[in-house]
């Protein structure tokens, strides 16, 4: 999952020696160049020293075992950030064009799908040239019905006919596939707005979440973009897609570190069971693998 930063972090703890100041600084410009970012990457060093402090160690081998427990503590992923999963909800997904939006919504609902829940799709990117045909290839090919109007459309007014389909059939889950145009915020924000007024209006009682659709391998570009989205709208969990071994894998730390945004599911491939929940220990044991 992190080959990259896997092959930069076991090349600097290949040997047992004293953990001078050049260590350091390698496994610092390792971090950095795996896409964690300084932020993170400096909070992680320096909580990383106080700990071997606090322990009187100083060896490479008892710094590895520091910071392996301290980035499995940095990247938990607790159970009830599901707890959407389980009951009825309103899931927004949103991300800017090129980063597998709709794919990972179509990915999704084919997970909830096997699990014999009642989903619907509400087409509410409604400036994306070809986001509605594609959302409904992805409805065509999964038998989930998707609730659609024409190019252009007003999305608010999508998202109202979708609820009213989600409330009539008693689905379970409704995924709504929402813009992303981060070069005007101002009507990002409007346009996310007047969806929540929407639902708060017609579902009030209904489970949210916000999900935010980032490309691993953009780096710290998907960064910019996630807290753009934050200030934007309450988002609740991260899909990191193209987490496949082309990323460097380092995003994932500083999203969840510096953003306080948890990363809930990832994709690792091409085909529908691809996008899986983010396994955090498995993340972290990756990046020490030889």
């Amino acid at each position: 999952m992190a080959n990259f930063f896997s092959k930069l972090i076991n090349n600097i703890f290949q040997s047992n020696e004293v953990a001078d100041d050049a260590f350091y600084e390698d496994l610092e410009d390792a971090m950095i160049m795996s896409d964690v970012g300084v932020t993170t990457t400096l909070k992680v060093i320096d909580a990383v020293k106080t700990e071997a402090s606090r322990q009187g160690v100083n060896t490479t081998r008892e710094i590895k075992k520091i910071l392996r427990d301290y980035l499995y503590e940095l990247m938990r992923v607790d159970d009830s950030y599901y707890d959407f999963e389980k009951q009825k909800s309103i899931i927004s997904v949103i991300g800017v064009n090129g980063v597998g939006k709709t794919t990972s919504i179509g990915k999704l609902a084919k997970n909830f799908k096997d699990q014999n829940k009642r989903v619907i799709l509400a087409a509410a990117d409604t400036f994306r040239a070809g986001a509605i045909e594609q959302l409904k290839e992805w409805g065509n090919r999964i038998d989930v019905d998707v609730i659609a109007q024409k190019e252009g459309s007003d999305p608010a007014a999508v998202v109202f006919d979708a609820l009213q389909s989600f409330k009539r059939k008693n689905a379970d889950l409704l995924i709504i596939d929402t813009a992303g145009r981060l070069h005007n915020k101002k009507n990002l924000m409007q346009e996310l707005g007047k969806i929540n007024r929407i639902i708060d209006k017609e579902f009030a009682e209904g489970y949210r979440e916000t999900l935010v659709v980032l490309d691993a391998t953009t780096g710290q570009n998907a960064m910019s973009q996630a807290e753009i989205f934050k200030d934007a709208c309450e988002v609740t969990g991260i899909i990191l897609t193209k987490m496949d071994g082309t990323a460097k894998g380092g995003i994932a730390l500083a999203v969840q570190s510096e953003l306080g945004l948890p990363v809930k599911y990832i994709g690792v491939g091409e085909k529908a069971s691809d996008l899986r929940r983010f396994d955090s220990k498995e993340y972290v044991d990756s990046i020490f693998e030889d």
